[in-house]
């Protein structure tokens, strides 16, 4: 089974962060940050980011057009200014970035990357993960001390994804 693996960067220095994905020998690091620069965290700006996972030999691909939790055009927000992740993850330009993490973690041991270290307060838990389990992908979440949060499968009955019983 195909997996991919997911981590925030919080406030971790560069050290610790490249740390953690080799820990678990992540090949690729996917960046799903809407808005890929951190005013507190200037070590996990693009740039930044880019050229210390190159030299710790780690692919680096922006996809936060694509799949970050800010999206482009005013049809993919509710009416109190809230993101419609139902309605995003419908979206072509979604699907296809959908379908470029998929085919990067068949590549290799690859990450989603976004800025919250909980899982549960981000988007790459809210409106990636569902996609990637109805497609039959394995998501592990790396978190900030090293160790691996599971996330329920569809197989496992995980009540978000049981729509058509």
């Amino acid at each position: 089974m195909t997996t991919v693996f997911t981590i925030g960067h919080s406030n971790h220095s560069a050290e610790h962060f490249v740390g953690l994905l080799r820990q678990h020998g992540i090949a690729t690091l996917a960046d799903v940050r809407s808005l890929p620069y951190s005013r507190w965290a200037p070590q996990f700006r693009k740039d930044e980011l880019a050229r210390s996972l190159g030299d710790a030999g780690i692919e680096y691909v922006f996809l936060g057009r694509e799949l970050g939790g800010r999206p482009d055009g005013a049809e993919f927000y509710t009416a109190d200014g809230k993101v419609d992740y139902a309605r995003r993850a419908q979206a072509a330009d979604f699907q296809a970035g959908i379908e470029r993490i998929i085919e990067l973690a068949r590549r290799g041991p690859t990450a989603i990357l976004c800025a919250e270290e909980d899982p549960g307060r981000c988007h790459r838990r809210l409106l990636v993960t569902p996609v990637l389990i109805e497609r039959g992908i394995a998501v592990e979440h790396i978190r900030g001390d090293g160790r691996l949060e599971a996330e329920g499968t569809a197989e496992d009955g995980a009540p978000q994804l049981r729509l058509f019983e």
